[in-house]
């Protein structure tokens, strides 16, 4: 027989159990799990195609990459192109056009003297007589197989590209254009920017919620493009000092990181700045920065994840060739636990298995 203590501790729980129903949240309500790094094509699928192609893109997009890389250049006739750089010797097969061997030329380029052939002395017409090549070749061999079978893609190109595959797929295709040299082609009478704002209207992508993100080295460049759009923007942070005067560690600094939070959505650290390396080429410890950024609500994305050894951490080389491959998913694991928002991949099937095997192991 139950005490009377007992009845009335009894009927408490009862009353309990029938005001909370089964299965009821204790606590505070759960909140949805963050989502999972953007891999970015850098690109495209630059180490299994060469760049900055319609092909490197396709593949990239094939192994998984939420968006693909397109640095931008401008032609003489103000078209957007995608090349690495505006002097395109190692991109192209233009010295082996004699009737462009006039055009060849020694330019300062971001206070560099550069000699060779640059975009803005062609036509898109003149463009697409041009084929691709391994920018890359003594790393890359199996890429020049692909030398003299593409063109050069435009602006305009690559995102139909993005948009039929994301029908195709029934995945969303971003885009992740860079303005390249921005200072220098808007000294030219080539400015990027409104050719770049004109085409994503077209598509249009003109709100951060549209799947284009814009990069730059460069702040004004950014801060001239947040006054006209409003598509997510990305301060790529290298070491020294960005074309237009500032010091890339002076960003990376508290006050540093809350002026670009003032402009763009996120920071595009090169890799070496969230996890340095040793004097022998080892990881060391992961520094503040993603934290720091977090903290002011700047995404991170930092740059570049390459397969060959020559770009490997000491850890996740395999064997001794530099061309040879490693593990580049162990070394984009490592990245992944400091917290980063997304990640740039000349292989985006490597960082695709390393989110998995993430989330897997969560």
């Amino acid at each position: 027989m139950l005490k009377p203590f007992a009845i009335a501790a009894y009927a408490l729980v009862a009353v309990a159990a029938f005001a909370a129903p089964r299965g009821a949240p204790k606590g505070p309500p759960m909140q949805p799990p963050p989502p999972p790094p953007i891999i970015i094509g850098h690109r495209g699928a630059s180490a299994d195609r060469p760049e900055h192609t319609i092909a490197s893109y396709t593949v990239a997009i094939a192994q998984g990459a939420d968006f693909i890389e397109p640095d931008l250049v401008s032609t003489r006739d103000h078209v957007l192109v995608a090349r690495h750089e505006n002097e395109i010797s190692g991109t192209t097969d233009v010295a082996g056009h004699p009737e462009f061997a006039g055009r060849k030329a020694t330019k300062v380029i971001d206070g560099q003297s550069v000699t060779g052939w640059f975009t803005e002395d062609f036509t898109l017409a003149e463009l697409k007589t041009l084929r691709a090549r391994e920018r890359l070749p003594q790393l890359r061999p199996a890429n020049t197989a692909y030398d003299g079978k593409f063109e050069i893609p435009t602006f305009a190109e690559i995102i139909a590209l993005a948009r039929a595959e994301t029908v195709r797929t029934g995945r969303t295709i971003g885009i992740y254009p860079e303005t390249k040299h921005p200072s220098y082609f808007r000294t030219a009478g080539l400015p990027l920017e409104p050719v770049l704002l004109a085409e994503l209207a077209k598509a249009g992508w003109t709100h951060a919620g549209d799947p284009v993100i814009i990069q730059s080295f460069e702040a004004g460049n950014l801060r001239a493009l947040r006054r006209q759009t409003g598509v997510r923007l990305i301060q790529l942070i290298d070491a020294g000092t960005s074309a237009d005067g500032i010091s890339y560690d002076a960003m990376v600094t508290p006050a540093g990181l809350k002026d670009i939070a003032g402009y763009a959505n996120g920071i595009g650290p090169s890799k070496d700045r969230i996890i340095p390396q040793t004097s022998d080429g080892a990881l060391a410890l992961p520094t503040t920065l993603v934290a720091d950024a977090h903290g002011v609500g700047l995404q991170v994305h930092p740059w570049t994840f390459r397969p060959e050894n020559d770009f490997l951490p000491k850890q996740f080389r395999i064997g001794d060739d530099p061309k040879g491959r490693g593990d580049l998913v162990g070394e984009i694991r490592v990245f992944l636990a400091t917290g980063i928002d997304g990640l740039f991949s000349d292989l985006p099937a490597a960082a695709v298995e390393a989110v998995a095997g993430g989330a897997a192991a969560k």
